[in-house]
């Protein structure tokens, strides 16, 4: 009786402090919200150029058109040419770039521009993203853009020039980053997101000579919950980052918008060198990004976290049981949730030292244990957090104060100070790097993918490598690397290298080259899940139902018949990926090197429905995972 009186009150406190958070938005505009995200999903793609920009921003557009009418669903600006983010309905739409030169949001005439015109790829299911979607601007008026010249798009709310583009140049007192818009991150993120989108600022030019600091906001924060951080470091060695996103949605595709923005940081600047603090609830989308995706960023060797809920929230599991209307985050933030269970599936990569944070000066009483006036001390200390952590500091401050505690500000700067002796100690090393020559065999005018390169180490011991590198690349050295034998290559979504790898010897005092042609091929990869499965949020990464029981995937179509029998062992992928071999692992596919044409993918699993599908390849084009759901047979009783 008690521990339901305890519910009770526990409930009325969360709708109390609920009613008080809401001033400016409403419940029913977070219930709309919900709606429209699962009839929704994320565009991205790159916008590059061979043209001389001077600066010139971009415009990108997503519109759908009947007859001659057309109507902009969402747009964004970029202050160069480069990576971009749109959310648009289920459907199929086209999506439009131009070097918008005066920046009146006006197709005028003489303004480069590129398009892909109803491309298959833009028309996918709700939630998740459809990638690579990348734009080539090619020369003024282009015959192929089907767009008219004269075409004004409307301003957005704020009615000021501001680029979603990685790398964007702010100013820590902007408007747009206020707390005011901090919250509406929280409690309207779809609107949030078609206003300004989600992405990483700098607070100054990219210097090679200073050390990134990511910083990661909580939730309903904003930057400027860091400037006495801004203020406090040593601005002569280190460069602050800002990853400024709507922080009411699902952390997994917070985690995964991450991801999209440091690749292509990663790629166009080559940093050696990163280090990530976030507050709160950010330190729970870090460690996901971390977890799936760290290894790809050797570069990030220093996460530190401050007052971040490890365990979840029990306000949040309050709110996804009784409240009308449910923010994303909160089903996230639930003590026992997927989320919080995925983050501790795997441990972060091993480079990474994590310093762990946390504030005590709160309050205690029935309804909340110990406290730091918003996250439970039991939460902060959850021991899946400790035992990955190098160092634990704990503050008498609370959840808000420890971001501008000097006590806070001076221990950071001396966990900084031994990152940067370690860094300058590192960009002393001669050699151990590795020059990368490549070339596309395919039309200069035509867009092309990110590449990846791997580096895979003879001894078994060793940590295999990725680096995301610009298509523009070829040439530039890579490292420094530890000395040994490597098998290296070089991925590109829908190319293939020639050859598959080289075997690289790399050591001090030596710069080898490794030489690749990067050809088109098509391919063809999917996952399956059991119809009904829970939707993916809109820009999450797919995840396939392991537990489904395949039994055979045949792919047939001109002179191909393939048949897959899933592995049933645990495999690196990289091993099918180098020598481009076929294969099928936990509830996903990948066919490599198809000819271009239609295809029938059939599908048997154990207890379902068989599958069928139409699909079409060509190479050279990026083909989204498929997302294929399993009806489950029907037992007939009788």
């Amino acid at each position: 009786m008690a521990f339901k009186l305890r519910k009770m009150i526990f409930s009325f406190l969360f709708f109390f402090v609920l009613s008080f958070l809401l001033p400016g938005c409403t419940l029913m505009q977070v219930r709309e919200d919900a709606k429209i995200l699962k009839t929704s999903i994320a565009l991205v793609g790159t916008v590059s150029s061979t043209l001389s920009f001077d600066e010139m921003p971009v415009v990108v557009a997503a519109y759908s058109k009947k007859d001659s009418k057309r109507t902009i669903v969402h747009y964004a600006m970029l202050h160069e040419p480069g990576p971009y983010e749109l959310m648009v309905p289920v459907g199929v739409h086209n999506i439009v770039a131009f070097g918008d030169k005066n920046k009146n949001l006006l197709y005028d005439k003489g303004e480069p521009a590129g398009q892909i015109l109803s491309a298959e790829q833009v028309s996918a299911p709700a939630g998740g993203v459809a990638g690579n979607l990348n734009i080539h601007l090619s020369e003024h008026n282009h015959p192929k853009v089907d767009f008219p010249v004269g075409y004004q798009i409307q301003p957005k709310a704020h009615k000021k020039f501001h680029s979603t583009c990685p790398g964007a140049i702010a100013k820590v007192d902007d408007y747009l980053f206020s707390e005011e818009y901090g919250k509406k991150g929280f409690w309207a993120g779809l609107e949030f997101f078609k206003e300004i989108g989600g992405n990483v600022y700098f607070l100054e030019a990219y210097d090679p000579a200073k050390i990134p600091i990511l910083f990661v906001h909580g939730a309903a924060g904003s930057p400027q919950n860091w400037r006495t951080f801004f203020e406090g470091i040593d601005r002569d060695r280190y460069q602050p980052w800002i990853y400024y996103y709507p922080s009411g949605s699902s952390l997994d595709s917070m985690s995964h918008l991450l991801l999209w923005k440091m690749q292509n940081l990663q790629a166009k600047y080559k940093f050696n060198q990163l280090c990530i603090t976030a507050h709160s609830m950010g330190g729970l989308v870090v460690r996901s990004f971390l977890v799936k995706y760290g290894p790809l960023f050797p570069s990030i060797a220093c996460f530190i976290s401050i007052s971040t809920p490890w365990g979840g929230e029990e306000l949040a599991e309050t709110g996804v049981k009784y409240s009308p209307a449910v923010v994303p985050a909160w089903r996230n933030m639930q003590p026992g949730s997927e989320f919080i269970k995925s983050i501790y599936d795997k441990k972060m990569p091993p480079a990474v030292d994590h310093y762990l944070f946390f504030g005590h000066k709160g309050n205690r009483n029935i309804l909340r244990p110990n406290n730091d006036k918003v996250v439970t001390l039991a939460s902060q200390l959850d021991p899946r957090a400790q035992r990955g952590a190098k160092m634990i500091y704990g503050y008498n401050e609370d959840h808000v104060s420890i971001l501008s505690s000097q006590q806070v500000l001076s221990q950071f700067n001396t966990i900084l100070a031994d990152r940067y002796q370690k860094a300058k100690a590192t960009d002393k090393i001669s050699g151990n790097r590795l020059r990368v020559d490549f070339t596309f065999d395919f039309p200069k005018e035509l867009p092309r993918p990110m590449p990846a390169l791997y580096l895979r180490p003879a001894d078994e011991k060793g940590t295999e490598t990725w680096l995301y590198i610009s298509p523009d690349d070829t040439g530039r050295e890579y490292g420094p690397f530890p000395s040994g034998d490597y098998e290296v290559s070089l991925f590109a979504p829908a190319f293939a290298p020639e050859p598959f790898s080289r075997s690289i010897r790399i050591e001090a005092g030596a710069v080898p080259r490794a030489t690749f042609v990067l050809k088109p091929v098509g391919f063809l990869r999917g996952y399956v899940v059991k119809h009904g499965q829970r939707d993916i949020q809109l820009g999450e990464s797919p995840q396939p139902d392991s537990e489904i029981e395949i039994q055979s995937i045949t792919l047939s179509g001109g002179e191909v018949h393939r048949t897959l029998i899933p592995l049933q062992k645990e495999d690196n992928d990289s091993e099918h990926y180098l020598s481009a071999t076929d294969f099928s692992s936990k509830g996903t596919f990948f066919f490599f090197g198809l000819p271009g044409g239609t295809y029938e993918l059939t599908i048997i699993a154990k207890g379902y429905e068989t599958y069928s599908g139409i699909y079409t390849v060509i190479p050279g084009q990026y083909q989204n995972t498929i997302r294929i759901e399993l009806e489950e047979k029907i037992v007939d009783s009788s």
